[in-house]
């Protein structure tokens, strides 16, 4: 397995009931152990970007930390729109699901799935 150089600072925050969730969810899907969560982002949806979010391996020019006991990796185009960004899970009657808090958008569409710097 590769070594990984960990971050000393958190770039990305995950909130005490994302990380339970993303405890959960590595439980029930046997994901590997080797595996991080991957924050970025994309070109697209009705906003101009989308958020990214998915179990995957290490990259070669990766950003990796921790943050509430997950281990994170983000490419530095990502984390250039990401840095700040706070990561929580929302269960209620509008809907379940994680939900970015993203200090750098100066918009966002309704469904909160894209952004605008």
């Amino acid at each position: 397995m590769k070594q990984i150089n960990l971050e000393q600072t958190e770039k990305i925050k995950i909130t005490d009931r994302a990380a339970k969730e993303i405890k959960q969810i590595i439980e029930d899907n046997n994901i590997p152990s080797e595996y991080v969560l991957r924050v970025g982002v994309k070109a697209g949806g009705c906003s101009g970007f989308s958020y990214v979010l998915l179990f995957d391996q290490v990259k070669e020019n990766d950003i990796v930390f921790l943050s509430n006991e997950i281990k994170v990796a983000v490419d530095p185009k990502s984390l250039f729109y990401l840095e700040g960004t706070e990561l929580d899970f929302v269960d209620g009657l509008m809907g379940r699901g994680f939900v970015f808090h993203n200090p750098n958008a100066t918009r966002s569409c309704g469904c909160g799935h894209s952004f605008s710097v």
